[in-house]
């Protein structure tokens, strides 16, 4: 992955003309929110936290308080399906409340498809950021106060640091490794890395803590910068396949004494993924917009699509529908395991299909899933895109599938690969075209 040498991101937003030339997304400029189309800070949402916020207000549901530094913790774990062994721990100073963040008290964050959640220990709010079927990720806020209906408040100042080159020009969310110094500051001139699956370990994890073993192939976390002379150099000692954090903080004051491998692995495809999902949700809709304009002002019928419409949305599902298929995962050079039930609860979640199996289901000797292609194929946020893109991203994944398409990127899918996804899908994915249904009988 290309080395960022910034940790925050800015930029302006473009307008579109006929003459738009798409852009490739991991280089791509910031979508203007205000746009007719997307309208981010006023069309209603329905996220995860919007809808436990209607709950919590009508008293359907009451959050729990504890006194022992957790506040509303556990609580909002069971309001929100988020499991403990999803914990993962991050100890760089890269949150709005970084005073309190350091290597002896990392931040916590606890994931499922759909939201994570943070909590900083005697930090005043929990951090919280839901994924919206139609409008990506939305950012709020808990304080952590006991009171008889706790308020959600939405944060889109977030977005300083939550919509940028990172997270695809979107509002989103990233795994992103710095080369911290001992109190947790990230030394910024060294650069720093955004990572998903297709990311080298070396450049994975700075600035988190990272429990399982992975053989001898080295990671960035656990480390700090001993020497600021040199600072894209972390201390190389005690660092890999730890299955024990005690030395590095007090992990009893934690849910989990845990931060796990296979949880971080994941919630690095996932993030970028989510990313994608957004992007090509945007560009499709503004896409649209500017079609609809042009279709009023010539008279043309509404199913009408410029060359240019189509480019810019084929574009966007290009990209999305590669990095679905995993066609850049970066090999894991030994096998993974990690130090929690994770793995397990995770593959729980299903769904599976009449052979019992599911894109949930893990590898973790030569890659990261069994069964290469996306689980978030299920999310809300998948299904909540315009028709017009899931159409495209349908058509792509079945030519790739059936081996219609042979292009080289998509040379590592495996005949079983491809006709395991197949039959998974159809008995599991709601909402497939109905050519699908002959996918037995074409190339395979």
């Amino acid at each position: 992955m290309q080395k960022r040498t910034n940790l925050i991101f800015t930029g302006a937003a473009i307008a579109f003309g006929a003459t738009f030339a798409y852009a490739e997304l991991s280089g791509s400029y910031l979508v203007p929110l205000d746009h007719e189309a997307i309208r981010y800070a006023k069309t209603p949402v329905t996220d995860p936290i919007a809808r436990l916020a209607q709950k919590v207000a009508s008293g359907e549901v009451k959050l729990e308080f504890e006194d022992n530094g957790y506040g509303y913790l556990r609580s909002m774990l069971m309001a929100l399906d988020l499991n403990v062994d999803s914990q993962v721990l991050v100890f760089s100073k890269t949150s709005f409340q970084a005073p309190r963040i350091g290597a002896r008290t990392p931040r916590a964050l606890y994931f499922n498809d759909s939201m994570s959640l943070g909590i900083v220990r005697g930090g005043d709010v929990l951090e919280l950021a839901a994924v919206d079927p139609k409008q990506g990720v939305i950012f709020y806020s808990l304080d952590q106060e006991r009171v008889d209906k706790p308020r959600f408040e939405r944060r889109d100042t977030c977005l300083q640091c939550h919509q940028s080159g990172g997270t695809l020009g979107v509002p989103g969310i990233v795994v992103r490794s710095v080369y911290p110094e001992p109190s947790g500051m990230p030394i910024f001139n060294a650069g720093t890395y955004v990572s998903d699956h297709r990311s080298p370990l070396k450049e994975r994890w700075g600035g988190w803590y990272v429990t399982g073993t992975h053989g001898d192939a080295r990671h960035m976390g656990n480390a700090v910068v001993r020497d600021r002379d040199k600072p894209d150099q972390l201390e190389p000692d005690g660092t890999q396949n730890l299955t024990d954090l005690g030395r590095k903080f007090d992990t009893g004051a934690y849910l989990s004494p845990y931060s796990d491998i296979v949880a971080l692995l994941t919630l690095e495809h996932q993030t970028h993924m989510t990313n994608l999902i957004t992007r090509v949700n945007y560009e499709t809709r503004m896409a649209l917009h500017y079609q609809e304009g042009i279709n009023k002002a010539f008279r043309q019928p509404d199913s009408t699509f410029s060359d240019s419409t189509k480019r810019r949305i084929d574009s966007a599902v290009e990209e999305m529908v590669t990095y679905m298929l995993f066609a850049e995962e970066i090999q894991l050079q030994a096998p993974v395991k990690g130090a929690t039930t994770f793995a397990q609860t995770f593959a729980r979640r299903g769904p599976r299909d009449r052979k019992g199996r599911s894109l949930r289901d893990f590898d973790l000797k030569t890659r990261i899933f069994k069964y290469p292609l996306t689980y978030m194929i299920y999310a809300d946020n998948f299904d909540g895109m315009p028709e017009e893109a899931k159409a495209r991203i349908y058509r792509r994944l079945f030519d790739v599938l059936t081996g219609k398409d042979t292009n080289k990127k998509f040379a590592r899918l495996t005949v079983a690969d491809r006709k395991a996804i197949l039959e998974i899908l159809m008995d599991t994915k709601a909402g497939l075209p109905g050519y699908w249904k002959a996918a037995p009988a074409v190339g395979l």
